[in-house]
């Protein structure tokens, strides 16, 4: 009797006890990582961030002014061009003029503008009612998001249907065609990914969902194992259960990686349209689409700034497979492909002011805790102008330029390697380093500020870093005597003026009078043998400025060229010790 088969007895009840113990782990796990989801997207998904504005544009009557200048300062604002698409406001462009109507978010009052533009110039300004303005100030833009510790990535949180058709085509394309048919892992696509992985014994092939790469990203680690591969497909499935196709879509277009802008991680589809287009997310074309889709397999590797050759082609390779699932026709395709790559420019300080950032940043957080400001979303405006922000930083680019082939050029060397054969060698050396700050004269506030010359390789900012003066304060020095004729000190000083000196040798070790010669002298071997005062042993300066060891004022001290010695002249009766520098 087949019942009676101890064989058969024997498997099943291997089966059942094997199924059990399948059944038991799997609904533990499930239990498990249900729980971790629930926790994970109970209340807001992504981090809040407090973002930081520049000040606000004015327009005046009789002003010259570009019409679609201003929709684009709207633009960069968050103004949409439809009412009701965005809560910072709208706007309406005319052949000669432009309706502006803030909204519930916006900066200012809710008070809509007209602007009429003539000729180049502004025309009027009409306000609510027909009301006449003599000046309107536009949106302040938005500079960035502020960065909470270490964490030095950016994100903007956008909907699904604020994302443009032609980006959801496009990632669908490349990555996952099967998106809005299957549960969460495509069984036929990891099997032929497999299948391929295992005929070509190394891994060649990605047969992750866009819901299996959000379930890595947000609970897993990056290691390539068995056991995290069905993890990963167990909270797919369990994030498929739990949520629409639209929302597991707009969790994946606002978490995933993009490459790096700076020093900063670029998250998300709408920052990377900022980063690479300096466009809003609604605004980009089909093929800045099929470029940002591209990237998302290796962002570093297909990086256009650095790659643009191979960018290009996985563009391309994107409009063909938006081809093939029908997205677009093969006309579409080609006259996108004929396009050429247009990104914005590499200069980060030029479109987000990275080191103003950071001095606002360190300037609130004394203030305010950082965690607060984030949380609870502040607004921070600012003092900048992005326009003068702009030009502050082509105009670094430009001159470190020009440095750097000065010092190239100082430091390259022909060097002897035989008879007569010479060789040019470029001596090693240090970076020149440049700072540039534009502050309001009347009001002291920063108006432009780059620190550096790349924020992405060092974050100092060198506008503002602590060092040795040195001799860029002899002016201000020789401007505190020079203004003894102006504040009625005694006796006063010009440039006019002749100092006398007396003196009397000074010796090791013992203080130095106000008013009196310092010798110094050395020995044959070029070592110094007596004190010096400001100038080294076998210096040759032309003079410096210290201060006198009696206190007394400030000093001018005189070397002769060949550092055999120095003598001091008063040249003010007060001492500033805030403004004398060592030469």
């Amino acid at each position: 009797m087949p019942g009676r088969d101890p064989v058969l007895r024997f498997a099943l009840a291997t089966f059942l006890i094997l199924a059990v113990v399948f059944a038991s782990a799997f609904s533990y796990y499930y239990v498990k990582y249900e729980r971790i989801i629930a926790h994970r997207f109970e209340g807001s998904v992504f981090a809040n961030s407090a973002k930081i504005y520049a000040r606000p544009v004015s327009i005046a009557v009789g002003e010259k002014a570009d019409l679609k200048e201003i929709a684009a300062e709207l633009r960069h604002a968050g103004y949409a061009e439809k009412s009701g698409q965005s809560t910072m406001g709208s706007y309406h462009l005319t052949a000669g003029s432009i309706q502006i109507e803030p909204g519930p978010n916006s900066y200012h009052s809710p008070e809509p503008a007209t602007i009429r533009v003539r000729q180049g110039q502004v025309e009027s300004i009409s306000g609510n009612a027909g009301s006449q303005l003599e000046a309107y100030e536009l949106e302040p833009e938005i500079i960035t998001s502020l960065f909470e510790g270490d964490q030095r990535s950016k994100r903007q949180v956008v909907h699904y249907n604020e994302m443009p058709k032609a980006l959801v085509d496009a990632v669908l394309a490349i990555e996952d065609r099967r998106f809005f048919q299957h549960n969460g892992v495509n069984f036929l696509r990891f099997a032929e990914a497999a299948w391929i992985d295992f005929t070509r014994q190394r891994h060649e092939q990605g047969g992750s969902t866009i819901t299996m790469q959000l379930a890595r990203g947000f609970f897993l680690t990056p290691e390539k194992t068995i056991k995290r591969k069905l993890t990963e497909m167990l909270i797919a499935m369990e994030l498929e259960q739990r949520f629409s196709k639209q929302e597991i879509f707009e969790f994946y277009g606002n978490w995933v990686d993009l490459g790096q802008r700076g020093s900063f991680e670029i998250s998300g589809f709408a920052e990377a349209s900022q980063a690479y287009f300096n466009k809003d997310i609604k605004d980009i074309t089909l093929p800045e689409a099929a470029l940002l889709a591209g990237i998302i397999q290796r962002p570093s590797y297909l990086s256009p700034y650095r790659h643009h050759d191979r960018a290009q082609e996985r563009r391309n390779l994107v409009l063909d497979s938006m081809v093939e699932t029908h997205a677009i026709t093969r006309e579409q395709a080609d006259k996108a492909k004929a396009a050429p790559l247009k990104l914005a420019p590499p200069n980060v300080e030029a479109s987000q002011a990275p080191y103003f950032v950071d001095l606002v940043r360190e300037t609130l957080i004394p203030k305010l805790p950082e965690r607060e400001m984030n949380e609870q979303a502040y607004r921070i405006y600012t003092t900048l102008d992005p326009q003068l922000q702009r030009a502050a930083a082509q105009a670094v680019e430009n001159g470190i330029k020009l440095v750097d082939d000065q010092v190239t050029k100082r430091r390259t060397k022909r060097v002897k390697i035989g008879k007569g054969k010479y060789q040019t060698q470029i001596e090693p050396g240090p970076q020149a380093q440049v700072a540039l700050i534009a502050l309001d004269p009347h009001t002291g506030e920063v108006l432009a500020l780059v620190g550096g010359r790349n924020y992405g390789l060092s974050q100092l900012n060198h506008a503002i870093a602590k060092r040795p003066t040195g001799s860029i304060f002899k002016p201000f020095v020789y401007a505190a005597a020079m203004n003894t004729a102006l504040d009625g000190s005694n006796p006063v000083y010009t440039p006019a003026s002749v100092l006398l000196q007396r003196g009397i040798s000074r010796r090791r070790n013992r203080p130095l009078r106000a008013g009196y010669v310092a010798e110094q002298r050395h020995s044959q071997n070029g070592r110094r043998s007596g004190v010096r005062q400001g100038c080294g042993p076998r210096q040759s300066c032309r003079y410096c400025v210290c201060e006198s060891h009696s206190g007394h004022g400030a000093w001018r001290l005189r070397c002769d060229t060949n550092g055999h010695g120095c003598r001091l002249h008063r040249i003010c009766k007060q001492w500033y010790p805030a403004l004398a520098g060592a030469g």
